[in-house]
């Protein structure tokens, strides 16, 4: 294992290497790797590849938790050979893992081939390039993430802002270690930037009820999400049920009201609760119940 810069690399079970953050006693990635983890909740989750093929125009995706950049990299070397306009919008509060990563990029096996574009990445917070079929424009946006979707309710239309994405990779740390990244006016908030008339689909490794019905009441619709590693379900939101392959429905609804952790956070301090009466009227009311 390597240190360096409150960051070391580990070696996991399955023979791969990820980054641990020291600080937050958080592995990225920690069970089955980056690479398959992200090919799992993202590339193939989104259909990635089959939105790009029939896509015209430039395609928004936001990496929201861009860490060490395994998510980021991996849909683009995924969709490399499609011929299209990707614009990648990354968001963090911190670039340090991202560089401590570059640095070992031997060891973690998924900078192949993406090093120069990183360096200069690094340097200017944006970089573009050619790629097999692809153009790229990635950006990355340094700061705390719900104060960025906070402030940006406040643009008027005719101003210059991060266009609506198509997708969202939705990567922050656990409700518990990080409870400003899942609070009902986080989601709200995202859910008013998405554009109504342009699909958008945010999956997330986490299949708990509370954040379930938090992106339910927050406006999306919500379904069952594909297994990855050691989860057997993760969860994945949109801004329409087209893109959902298995809608939560009026059965699960009804487990929500037993369960005794539903009610979202609307602070950024974490804690259980049950359902309260009003959000359980909310949600009997969301469309996605009226089927």
């Amino acid at each position: 294992m390597q240190t360096n810069s409150g960051y070391q690399l580990v070696h996991l079970r399955n023979g791969t290497c990820s980054v641990r953050s020291l600080a937050d006693y958080e592995t990225f990635h920690p069970v089955i790797g980056p690479v398959a983890e992200a090919e799992a909740l993202y590339v193939n989750q989104l259909r990635l590849r089959e939105r790009l093929k029939n896509h015209t125009g430039e395609f928004v995706i936001w990496d929201v938790g861009l860490g060490a950049a395994a998510n980021a990299l991996t849909v683009l070397r995924a969709t490399r050979e499609i011929a299209c306009d990707i614009r990648l919008v990354s968001f963090d509060h911190k670039i340090e893992p991202l560089e401590f990563a570059l640095k070992n990029a031997g060891a973690l096996g998924y900078f192949g081939g993406y090093e120069n574009h990183l360096k200069e990445f690094l340097r200017a917070h944006r970089v573009a390039f050619q790629d097999g079929g692809q153009t790229v424009e990635w950006e990355f946006h340094l700061g705390d993430f719900p104060t960025f979707l906070s402030n940006s309710k406040l643009k008027t239309q005719n101003s210059k802002f991060t266009p609506a994405p198509h997708a969202i990779l939705f990567d922050a740390y656990s409700p518990a270690k990080n409870p400003a990244m899942w609070t009902l006016p986080l989601f709200t908030n995202l859910f008013q930037l998405l554009d109504p008339q342009r699909p958008c689909a945010l999956p997330t490794y986490s299949r708990s009820t509370i954040l379930r019905v938090t992106l339910l009441l927050a406006g999306f619709f919500v379904g069952v999400g594909h297994a990855t590693g050691e989860k057997e379900e993760t969860t994945i939101a949109a801004n329409t049920l087209a893109l959902l392959a298995e809608p939560l429905d009026r059965r699960w609804l009804e487990r929500v009201r037993r369960s005794h952790s539903a009610e979202p956070m609307t602070e950024a301090v974490y804690r259980c609760a049950p359902l309260s009466a009003e959000s359980w009227e909310r949600l009997q009311a969301h469309p996605q119940f009226q089927l």
